[in-house]
């Protein structure tokens, strides 16, 4: 019997990310870290040089980063408890943009704070990644929740009639960031997992 879906990302939404790799690119690795929306080509500055890194060096940073640091990110507030009140009421999977060599490792991070849900990796927009779990699940009600406002872009276009929630729950970038609500391309926008759990409850309800 099939379930409603809930399909979320993790970093930001149920993990910080920016702020465990801020504290390990300025602690560690002599680069300083001032991310404005979420432009890593702008933020990322050699501290003894101030010049920009190059963007090989961005993502060999970033790649290095979910290497050998992911145990640093910790839950963002009320999301593990909010996670798995959705799961009590609908089949819960993780999108995350990561290379897909490090799917497992999300997986064993996810369990550790518990939450237990499969996770599939992808690469650029998110809309083609949903449209085949869609298919694979065959959900009486899927919805979406991310904390980039071009992945609601793309499954809206892609998938319409896919509910999809806006949320980021890291403070130090959530004011920054271009709001998928605002451009029509997400149903709500709502960066605090007790505001949002309602809200999501709601839309399973419905």
């Amino acid at each position: 019997m099939t379930r409603p879906l809930i399909i979320s990302d993790c970093d930001e939404v149920l993990l910080h990310m920016v702020a465990p790799f801020k504290t390990w690119l300025e602690t560690s690795r002599g680069v300083s870290f001032r991310l404005e929306g979420h432009n890593f080509a702008e933020a990322l500055r050699w501290q003894e040089s101030g010049e920009l890194l190059a963007p090989p060096d961005v993502w060999r940073m970033l790649r290095s980063f979910f290497d050998t640091q992911m145990d640093s990110q910790a839950p963002i507030a009320g999301a593990v408890e909010g996670i798995n009140t959705l799961a009590e009421k609908a089949d819960v999977v993780i999108l995350t943009n990561l290379v897909d060599h490090h799917r497992d490792a999300r997986a064993e991070q996810l369990a550790k704070v518990g939450i237990n849900a499969r996770v599939f990796t992808n690469q650029g927009p998110k809309g083609p990644a949903l449209k085949a779990i869609i298919e694979e699940y065959a959900p009486t009600k899927a919805l979406f929740i991310d904390d980039l406002a071009q992945h609601h872009a793309s499954v809206a276009e892609i998938l319409p009639d896919v509910t999809r929630l806006h949320l980021c729950g890291e403070p130090m970038i959530a004011h920054a960031i271009d709001c998928a609500h605002k451009a029509g391309h997400a149903h709500s926008r709502i960066d605090r997992w007790d505001e949002a759990l309602p809200w999501l409850l709601a839309q399973l309800e419905d």
